[in-house]
């Protein structure tokens, strides 16, 4: 019952009313233009639906309720695989957002094998973007953080640094969560002089 509400507050009061017509039966169509327009009407559903649950998702995250997160992040994931592919590249940000979520409610190995299915579509996707690679060690910086890893979260957000450099540029907003994660693992190792310096970069 427990699991039932969760689900209820966090993504399904939202979306009920849009799952009937992309999960119920589809009209039949006359027409080759008609199946056509039928198609793309269905598809914009989906997509809408993956949209409002993974922006759902994020606010829980945001607002520190990653238990909230959790039903909308797995809504917006069983839509995505079925849109777009279980290997698809479109999965990994929610993946990310999902390990983000089990990292947050203490699930640290339900979180790794997230960032695991991650990891394995980006390696799997030569052409994945730097943006996208920058986000996925980010992840990883902060899941390391949350085991108390901290030479292994200081490589990926190093990592997640120099990517997100080489896709937006140095001076660019995009790079200051990196820093800021850096400059958090400096400060608690007390070497003040890195954390500073990587604060004042921020």
């Amino acid at each position: 019952i427990s699991h039932q509400k969760t689900d209820w507050i966090s993504i399904h009061s939202h979306i009920c009313q849009q799952l009937i017509p992309v999960l119920g039966p589809q009209p039949c169509f006359h027409s080759e233009e008609d199946r056509k327009r039928g198609k793309e009407e269905l598809l914009r559903r989906q997509e809408s639906l993956i949209a409002l649950a993974l922006s759902t998702a994020q606010g829980f995250v945001w607002a520190g309720k990653p238990l909230e997160a959790i039903p909308a992040a797995l809504q917006a994931l069983r839509f995505s695989s079925r849109l777009f592919g279980s290997g698809s590249v479109q999965l990994v940000p929610i993946y990310l957002l999902l390990a983000e979520a089990s990292t947050g409610t203490g699930h640290l190995r339900q979180a790794a094998k997230y960032l695991s299915q991650a990891q394995w579509i980006v390696l799997q996707t030569p052409d994945c973007s730097a943006a996208l690679q920058s986000k996925l060690h980010r992840g990883l910086g902060l899941f390391f953080i949350a085991e108390g890893n901290l030479d292994q979260a200081l490589y990926h957000l190093a990592n997640d640094v120099y990517l997100a450099t080489a896709e937006f540029g140095l001076n660019s907003v995009e790079v200051s969560g990196g820093y800021l994660n850096m400059a958090n693992i400096f400060f608690h190792q007390n070497k003040m002089d890195a954390a500073n310096s990587l604060y004042t970069e921020v």
